[in-house]
């Protein structure tokens, strides 16, 4: 577990004594979320009984639950370093752009 510490220096941002996690939800646990950050490492962080969950939407965040998440919504993650492991104190997710929109898939070129 010092390890999942050592590689949140590298790839959160500080703020206090909170850590920010921010990346692509890998893997969702009964407690536990996994998170692949923008230099490729995966960070795991705790679910807590007071984790917050927010779905942002519209450029509205709004209640949600951690059955809301799913493998790869975006996340931003503020959580506290406790002994040798991050425990979230919220969640704050979305669906990628591209999913949201529903976007038609081009159409093959005709021979």
């Amino acid at each position: 577990m010092g390890l999942v510490l050592a590689v949140v220096v590298g790839t959160a941002f500080a703020h206090g004594n909170k850590v920010h996690v921010k990346g692509t939800v890998e893997k969702i646990g009964a407690d536990s979320v996994a998170v692949k950050t923008a230099d490729g490492k995966t960070v795991e962080v705790k679910f807590a009984a007071t984790t917050i969950f927010l779905s942002r939407s519209n450029n509205e965040d709004k209640p949600a639950k951690a059955s809301d998440l799913a493998a790869g919504d975006l996340v931003v993650i503020h959580a506290t370093p406790k002994d040798k492991i991050l425990e979230a104190d919220e969640i704050k997710f979305s669906v990628p752009a591209a999913v949201k929109t529903g976007a038609p898939v081009p159409a093959k070129p005709k021979s």
